[in-house]
């Protein structure tokens, strides 16, 4: 059995580490290279980095803030914001990013899902989906939730999977920074509809939120964001919770 993974968020803008409720209403929560080298000391199995700013100079940011990372982290890091070609992934990974996280670029053209797979290798493609309960169904939305589409979040899952992504990344809007836990029956449909690996997004506020997201929601790993950076949880002993939860993670 594979064990399960705990993963640190850093969304970033204006080069600072940030964090809202429901994608709105942002505070800063400190310097992402720091609190990414405290993550990697402390246990985290993995970090993801967002660029959520929608300027034109996120490219570089991004690619900048990756190189120090990179210098800093022993753990495998996810960079996502603003990718919408090979060589935007090519300049990333050779900053020293482990994978891709693609989100709206996968949508407006889900081609380049399989490029990034074609050139790069499965393992480093990660789809992000941002998806929110419309009268009773899952939409996706894009540009940091601020476009709805019409796409169905468990038909674009399985597209995504076909068209060869590694992982896919699901935040529910619902949930996002409410602390009221994870989206578990969406993630377990989910989990029972794809091959490939599911992180859990949006929600957590306790411990009993992880443990319940990978015993209900079949997730694979769990991503947070505001208990990490707040110190609310801290990730040691988040582990030896899950750990009592006979709930394989990494010690």
């Amino acid at each position: 059995m594979l064990t399960k993974r705990i993963i640190p968020c850093l969304d970033i803008k204006n080069g600072r580490t940030v964090k809202g409720v429901n994608f709105l209403d942002l505070r800063d929560a400190g310097d992402p290279v720091e609190l990414a080298q405290f993550y990697a000391e402390n246990g985290a199995d993995e970090l993801v980095f967002l660029d959520i700013s929608a300027t034109e100079e996120k490219r570089k940011t991004l690619a900048d803030l990756v190189l120090h990372v990179a210098e800093k982290v022993n753990i495998p890091f996810t960079v996502g914001g603003g990718i919408s070609s090979v060589e935007d992934v090519d300049v990333l990974l050779k900053c020293g990013a482990d994978k891709v996280s693609i989100n709206s670029s996968a949508v407006k053209r889900p081609e380049l899902i399989n490029e990034l797979s074609a050139k790069f290798g499965s393992q480093c493609v990660v789809v992000a989906i941002d998806a929110k309960q419309v009268n009773g169904e899952w939409k996706v939305h894009l540009v940091g939730g601020k476009v709805a589409t019409e796409l169905n979040l468990f038909d674009w899952a399985k597209e995504v999977e076909k068209r060869g992504a590694g992982e896919i990344l699901f935040t529910s809007m619902n949930n996002d920074g409410t602390k009221n836990g994870f989206a578990n029956e969406a993630l377990a449909k989910l989990s029972e509809d794809l091959n490939i690996p599911i992180i859990a997004s949006g929600g957590a506020g306790t411990m009993q939120h992880f443990a319940d997201t990978f015993k209900e929601g079949k997730a694979d790993a769990a991503l947070a964001a505001s208990v990490f950076h707040f110190k609310e949880i801290a990730i040691p002993e988040l582990k030896e919770f899950l750990n009592d939860e006979a709930i394989l993670v990494r010690m």
